[in-house]
């Protein structure tokens, strides 16, 4: 069977620095088919952004082990922050990466990963490496190796097939005890995906064109086997559960917080989080089996722009979501995005009204919507003129809604969060604010320690900690 080298390219540590979780379920269905498979991550292996200049360790990595091929996973193509003051651009290096491995040893470079999945065609030029795969590596990555082997002549781009994989085949993750003890490091946790694929159908969101459009979701006995596994093996306390949305509408995230708590399982953990009505009894639930935090995917904060962006649900929907946690002491933090389509100046002061009834929870603004292929905000932006339809959208493109000046909506935010706690606009001020705490020893994420605690001063333990 063939040597190969799975390399994670991702090197953005905003808001906290990722496990490149993708990587790893491949890695596992190569060792599966009997390949000899070895991990590298470009973040693991760069010091203050600047790659160790004592020894290049990919090199060193490439000419130890001589893979017959390298496999590259391109995690995101930039931050989707309009406003970011920093190179937001993660595709910068791809090439160089790529020329970098082929001098070395010369063999097929193949890329995967989310980001490539999005604009597969256009990332592979940029690239110039020799393959990509398109979804699930797992099926993809080693179908491509198996024809490579054969000396068959495979197309360029492997997409998947018609079939998704169910949620029975999914794999427990090859996680890697180096790669693990470094997020533990410096995050605080590391990653784990119950379900891939969300039916929600939000127009700005490229979940469904990279999983599909139907959850397809793992057996809880075997979501709670691999926590235990992270616990007992790498001594893991906390994950972070990357599904597109972990609160399904059928309830079977219920399912594995009591199979949590029954198998005595102490993970500590958070999620992405749908605000749609939820009984206090299932929030106990989900607090009683380790839920520490929530991200919530609120997107917009009026009814016009949640209509807009094809969100089923009203803002009351999301207040009452947020009251239902605040009573029980589970810290939230929510997403809003200010420009989408049906923006106007009142809707902009009607939203920022609306944030203001968000108690003992964070917000991250962001201002404008990142537009990417094969979606409802793409055609929007197409018809009325704002983006040309041969755009292929590889660098940044944002949609504001042609009915606010954008510098007017940026100002009224920034004057409406002035000087509030836990309001952060733009997003790069609370990511500021998350590095100030870690440097002070606080890990995982922070809602509750930025309501609560100045950077340098621990005025009271994490109630969640």
């Amino acid at each position: 069977m063939s040597k190969i080298l799975l390399i994670s390219a991702n090197t953005c540590t905003s808001p906290i620095s990722v496990y490149p979780l993708g990587m790893a379920l491949v890695a596992a269905s190569l060792k599966d088919n009997g390949h000899e498979v070895r991990q590298f991550d470009q973040l693991c292996n760069q010091v203050d952004g600047r790659q160790n200049t004592q020894a290049d360790p990919l090199t060193r990595v490439l000419l130890e082990f001589m893979p017959d091929f390298v496999g590259i996973s391109v995690r995101n193509i930039d931050n989707v922050d309009s406003m970011a003051t920093r190179d937001n651009w993660y595709l910068a290096g791809l090439k160089g990466l790529v020329t970098q491995i082929k001098s070395r040893c010369g063999v097929p470079v193949i890329l995967g990963g989310p980001a490539f999945s999005i604009m597969p065609e256009n990332i592979l030029e940029l690239s110039a490496a020799d393959f990509g795969v398109v979804g699930e590596g797992e099926v993809t990555f080693n179908r491509l190796i198996k024809d490579l082997v054969n000396k068959k002549n495979p197309p360029k781009i492997i997409r998947p097939e018609k079939k998704a994989m169910k949620g029975s085949d999914f794999l427990s993750p090859l996680y890697d005890n180096s790669l693990v003890n470094y997020y533990m490091d410096t995050s605080g946790m590391v990653n784990y995906q119950t379900k891939r694929g969300c039916p929600h159908g939000c127009n700005y969101c490229s979940y469904p064109l990279i999983e599909g459009k139907k959850f397809r979701k793992q057996d809880p006995e075997f979501v709670v086997e691999n926590l235990i596994r992270l616990e007992k093996q790498f001594n893991v306390d906390k994950v972070f559960f990357t599904d597109s949305v972990f609160n399904d509408p059928q309830g079977d995230y219920l399912k594995i917080a009591e199979l949590m708590v029954k198998k005595n399982c102490k993970m500590k953990w958070a999620a992405y989080f749908r605000p749609q009505k939820t009984q206090r009894s299932e929030l106990e639930l989900l607090k009683a089996s380790g839920l520490y935090a929530m991200e919530v995917g609120s997107d917009a904060a009026c009814d016009t722009t949640l209509k807009g962006i094809n969100k089923n649900f009203l803002f009351e929907d999301i207040l009452g979501f947020n009251e239902s946690c605040s009573k029980l002491s589970i810290p939230c933090a929510h997403f809003f995005m200010f420009g989408g389509p049906g923006e106007t100046p009142a809707t902009v002061a009607q939203s920022l009204k609306n944030i203001e009834h968000l108690e003992k929870s964070v917000v991250f603004i962001f201002s404008g919507i990142r537009i990417l292929p094969q979606t409802g905000i793409a055609d929007i932006a197409i018809a009325q003129g704002i983006l040309d339809k041969n755009d292929t959208l590889l660098t940044p493109r944002y949609y504001v809604s042609p009915m606010v000046n954008k510098e007017k909506m940026d100002a009224a935010i920034e004057a409406s969060f002035h000087k509030q706690k836990g309001r952060f606009f733009p997003p790069e001020k609370g990511e500021m604010r998350m590095k100030a705490l870690q440097v002070f020893g606080f890990k995982g994420l922070l809602w509750d320690y930025i309501l609560t605690t100045s950077p340098g001063k621990r005025q009271r333990k994490s109630r969640l900690s």
